[in-house]
């Protein structure tokens, strides 16, 4: 259902590349780096467009997955609220 492998993945490889980056403008200063700020600004927007379209698609699946069990999905979101609201009284 929901790949949370691929997310976490994604997620990696920011971090690394925002390393990189604070490495490379520790060592090289302010020369050069805008060009390195905005290449890495270009990968992150695909990062997040790729992330955005793996969240589309779950969220495709998650109402499929509502739709085709209505009553169950109630039952669900009632007992959830139910114990929320008991959770909530006690404090």
């Amino acid at each position: 259902m929901f790949d949370q492998r691929a997310l976490r993945d994604e997620l990696q490889s920011l971090r690394v590349d925002l390393s990189r980056l604070r490495n490379a403008i520790g060592e090289e200063g302010l020369q050069g780096s805008k060009s390195r700020v905005d290449a890495l600004a270009d990968q992150i927007r695909a990062a997040l467009g790729n992330i955005g379209e793996v969240l589309g698609q779950e969220n495709g699946q998650l109402q499929k997955l509502l739709s085709d069990r209505p009553i169950a999905s109630l039952a669900s979101a009632f007992t959830l609220g139910v114990v929320v609201g008991i959770a909530l009284r006690r404090h």
